[in-house]
């Protein structure tokens, strides 16, 4: 399930972020790799810790508190404190890799299980030429390429790549979220059922059937649902 989610930061906010981070001391992308995507993993991240990274993942997080579309996409029960990354120059590509299954947050040493991952891109398209995000799945493989602002949901289970960045820099907010509902089928179905429902609520309002529809969505996920 790939899920684009528009204007998860506005623009002023991607221009505070994109502000913030150009002051950073950017490190080698390696330091959050697992033993098989540090062979492929080639590009610059803020180191966790660091000020900038602290200001940067405040804006995104309160980004994401306000996305209605990225609740109801992700049903979040956790989400790993965001992460930056740069890809220019030298340093410039992530070669086919699957995320690791459990993250350790560093500050708490909390575990959080990665159902989805979420790249929120803080670059323009026209910025760098490269850097689209190749996810595979059963239906093939996308590339994905936003506007900045804007994020892209999916399976942490996706065998996933950066492409090689030959122009510009491609900077980016990525993490991952442990999901009430664990399954991908489940969250795909109530996602539809909850897009289909806001739909006809906009065209003929709070009716019985609608009504029904959303007792059927909540209870569907009071079944499935780990909160």
């Amino acid at each position: 399930m790939l899920i684009a989610i528009p204007e998860v930061l506005s623009k002023a906010d991607v221009v505070r972020c994109r502000e913030i981070l150009a002051r950073a001391a950017w490190a080698d992308g390696r330091i959050t790799a697992g033993t098989q995507s540090e062979r492929v993993k080639n590009n610059l991240q803020l180191p966790e810790d660091s000020p900038e990274a602290r200001a940067a993942r405040a804006i995104v997080s309160e980004g994401l508190a306000k996305s209605a579309l990225f609740f109801t996409a992700a049903l979040p029960k956790r989400i790993f404190p965001p992460l930056f990354n740069r890809y220019e120059g030298r340093a410039n590509a992530f070669g086919n890799h699957v995320d690791n299954a459990v993250r350790t947050v560093a500050a708490s040493g909390e575990r959080i299980r990665t159902d989805l991952s979420a790249t929120l891109f803080l670059a323009d398209p026209g910025e760098y030429d490269g850097g689209e995000l190749v996810i595979e799945d059963t239906y093939g493989a996308h590339a994905v390429k936003l506007a900045a602002g804007d994020m892209i949901l999916y399976p942490s289970s996706s065998i996933h790549r950066v492409e090689p960045v030959t122009r510009g820099a491609r900077i980016a907010s990525f993490f991952w979220m442990e999901s009430m509902v664990r399954e991908t089928e489940r969250r795909r179905l109530l996602f539809d059922l909850d897009m289909a429902i806001l739909s006809l609520r906009e065209s003929v309002g709070d009716n019985a059937a609608v009504v029904s529809l959303t007792s059927t969505y909540h209870n569907l996920l009071r079944m499935w649902a780990d909160a």
